[in-house]
């Protein structure tokens, strides 16, 4: 053979080969990277060929499909009342993904996922029929917040402290997932992304801020568990005013005829005196502290409900007069309302925190069982006794102090006010908080709420946690009552 023709035959058997070693190399080892690639179009066509499952809210779908006009992307997700539960769907959208319960059940819901297929189907990868996801939420709760709410900027979670059920979760300003549900919804899509009040973020899980004097449950928490102190009501050691330690700031209440000198802990709490808190944080220091709001769900990383929650933080590395203004929420502790709704819903079920989740069960489109994602095993975050106490010191709140917009007749309601400071010296309109629960005892419902409000349009002096926040909380709560 002609040394010339040869060499070219072997240097095209050796491209052969390479190309027969990419191509097993491709097929065996790259084909699921491949094709979950997020550029991969052909993941897209085969998600929306079909109608998707539904997410459900008290046996009815929040979601829906419907048939599109030309294209290769058959059928678009829609949404039944899309602002009033965006903040637990998420969206699904042809163009810019999947959010939330939308994303993290996304292969459920478009009939991906191996458990919905049977044999046959696993072996010539069919397309099975989609599953449904079903969620805890209450759809009286979540309407009271959602109205209560109304045009303010902020967000509202509902607890079951037994079960830790989510029954509401409202953020505010929302929008309509529909509309940017297709491929032609660019405008929709960019309006969102440039609104200044950040409409796609979840405010109830998402926007840890300040808790303010909500904060100061914990901190009173940690003066009983320590033993700093044996009851709410005995008097504790606090000057009024109270100066920072090593420092020449004093901290002063804001009612300054409030008794807050050597107020008990029941007292404090009533009329909110920060000389008291700061005062307790700092005698305890910091590291008690945190290993209070830690128990109660602060600083953890991975709190998923599913949606994963941001961390709220309690701050390490103060000093003294640092650890005394954690002591009313301030410095650098940060909490989303969920997070306060845990603190608010562990002293309501007596200490123990159940944890907190929005999904009871995902099925199949038969309505079997594919998961339980119920309720699980409770967590002891403070003794019965101090839970005790605390529920009644917050009942005192209500019923005599800075908290009588949450008022519920014939229902015991314990609840407590904070309004957080906002941008530098507090250039910003503040944060209206209030966290509470409510049990009525002749149905045996109860449920822990937590509100935030971080505009709504008031003016500054007109900014508090009773006038703002406690009416929503009080009409949340009258709904979970009355379900």
């Amino acid at each position: 053979m002609n040394k010339t023709i040869r060499r070219a035959s072997v240097f095209c058997l050796l491209m052969v080969l390479a190309l027969l070693v990419r191509a097993t190399w491709v097929q065996g080892y790259q084909a699921k990277a491949l094709a979950d690639d997020e550029h991969n179009r052909r993941n897209t066509i085969a998600q929306y060929a079909h109608p998707l499952g539904d997410i459900i809210v008290a046996g009815s779908p929040v979601t829906g499909s419907k048939g599109t006009s030309g294209g290769d992307l058959r059928y678009k997700r829609t949404y039944t009342q899309g602002e009033l539960y965006a903040a637990v769907t998420g969206y699904s959208s042809q163009a810019y993904g999947a959010t939330q319960l939308e994303g993290i059940y996304s292969d459920v819901l478009d009939g991906t996922d191996d458990r919905l297929k049977n044999p046959a189907d696993l072996i010539t990868g069919e397309q099975a029929t989609p599953g449904n996801v079903l969620t805890t939420i209450d759809p009286g709760v979540q309407k009271a917040a959602y109205e209560a709410l109304g045009d303010d900027k902020g967000a509202a979670v509902a607890i079951d402290p037994k079960t830790g059920r989510i029954l509401g979760m409202v953020s505010t300003p929302s929008y309509d997932p529909s509309a940017i549900s297709g491929t032609n919804d660019g405008d929709a899509w960019k309006k969102l992304l440039d609104d200044q009040e950040k409409p796609l973020v979840n405010r109830a899980l998402r926007q840890p801020l300040a808790p303010g004097s909500t904060f100061k449950l914990v901190v009173a928490a940690a003066a009983l568990e320590n033993g700093l102190y044996g009851s709410v009501d005995e008097a504790t050691d606090s000057p009024d005013p109270y100066t920072l330690p090593g420092t020449r700031t004093v901290l002063r209440n804001e009612n300054a005829s409030a008794p807050c000198e050597n107020a008990t802990l029941r007292t404090a709490l009533r009329y909110s005196c920060n000389n008291v808190f700061a005062k307790v944080a700092a005698d305890l220091g910091q590291d008690k502290v945190k290993k209070m709001a830690d128990a109660f769900g602060f600083d953890t990383k991975k709190l998923d409900v599913p949606v994963r929650a941001a961390e709220s933080v309690y701050p390490t590395g103060m000093d003294k007069a640092q650890t005394a203004l954690t002591g009313i929420g301030q410095f650098e502790v940060t909490a989303t309302p969920l997070q306060m709704a845990m603190v608010t819903a562990a002293l309501a079920n007596g200490g123990e925190l159940a944890a907190p989740h929005m999904v009871s069960s995902v099925t199949d489109g038969d309505g079997s069982t594919l998961e339980e994602t119920g309720d699980g095993e409770n967590e002891r975050v403070v003794e019965e006794k101090t839970a005790e106490q605390l529920r009644s010191a917050m009942v005192t709140v209500v019923e005599e102090g800075t908290g009588t917009n949450a008022k519920i007749a014939g229902a015991e309601v314990g609840g407590k006010t904070g309004t957080a400071q906002n941008g530098v010296d507090n250039s910003n309109t503040p944060y209206a908080w209030f966290t509470s629960y409510a049990k009525d005892d002749s149905s045996g419902k109860e449920v822990a709420v937590a509100v935030i409000v971080e505009d709504s349009g008031s003016a500054r002096s007109e900014v508090s946690g009773n006038g703002l926040a406690a009416p929503i909380a009080q009409k949340m709560m009258k709904a979970a009552l009355e379900r």
